[in-house]
């Protein structure tokens, strides 16, 4: 069952030469995907490849000379300004790529405080320490400051605040940057535990090689562009199961492969 669709959708940016004069720039372009319940979809590409931007698109955090057209659809109904408000946190939730998001200035566990009360969830103590838990973070994690944990603890909270909703897709925007391979693994075993749970989850990634062993589907884009999306099991051997050269190529560079160099990619 289909819970979130991109369909051919694009991106550009209005940009202002002098007074009067404009033009517009496209970054995205016939981006098309579907993500179901109980799957994570990954989608990979380089830094600049656009995968953020699709992620903002979606939660409808893009800057104000931003044009859109297509759809983004949740269970058939469109994501747009209109609905958003009621599915931000709700049926909805994002995991941003900068630790940053979190607000400096309160408490962690205020902050997963406001996201449950945004979201209609309960607020005791008891039930968010209970919450927290789930991601190895105890009682210390949630009376610190976000400048007082590590980045690893910062991720994981970051993923505490987002799930605490209980969302139905949950978009997780390079959610291991900078982890070591244990906090990694606790990140992203979280990611497919919800999967398994009938969420849908996007990872969003630069790492092929990570996402392989949570994914269900790759979705592959370059330069703002669909280059192919193939099943993650299919990512073996040689690459003969994958059905597009630029997922053959980026399957052959692994190190593992023996970091093969295809030219015409």
């Amino acid at each position: 069952m289909t819970l979130l669709s991109f369909s051919g959708f694009g991106l550009s940016f209005r940009r202002y030469h002098g007074l009067l004069a404009s033009c517009e720039t496209p970054v995205l372009n016939d981006i098309a995907f579907t993500i179901g319940r109980g799957e994570v979809v990954a989608l990979v590409g380089a830094s600049g490849s656009g995968k953020s931007l699709i992620a903002h698109a979606a939660f409808g955090i893009l800057p104000p000379n931003a044009r859109m057209h297509g759809s983004i659809r949740l269970d058939g109904q469109p994501v747009d300004e209109r609905t958003l408000p009621a599915l931000r946190g709700r049926r909805m939730a994002l995991v941003p790529q900068s630790i940053s998001h979190l607000e400096p200035l309160a408490r962690c566990a205020k902050q997963l405080r406001w996201a449950a009360r945004r979201a209609g969830r309960p607020t005791d103590r008891e039930t968010l320490a209970r919450h927290l838990e789930a991601f190895g973070l105890d009682g210390d994690a949630a009376k610190a400051f976000p400048h007082q944990l590590s980045g690893g603890m910062a991720r994981r909270m970051m993923m505490a605040i987002a799930t605490v909703g209980d969302a139905d897709l949950l978009i997780a925007d390079e959610p291991t940057s900078g982890l070591d391979d244990e906090n990694a693994e606790i990140v992203l075993s979280k990611l497919r535990g919800l999967a398994d749970q009938e969420k849908g989850v996007l990872l969003i990634t630069h790492s092929l090689a990570a996402a392989l062993p949570y994914a269900d589907r790759v979705c592959l884009i370059r330069n703002g562009r669909m280059e192919g999306e193939e099943a993650a099991c299919a990512f073996d051997g040689a690459g003969e199961g994958l059905r597009s050269a630029y997922a053959r190529a980026l399957w052959q560079a692994l190190p593992q492969n023996g970091f093969q160099v295809a030219h015409h990619a």
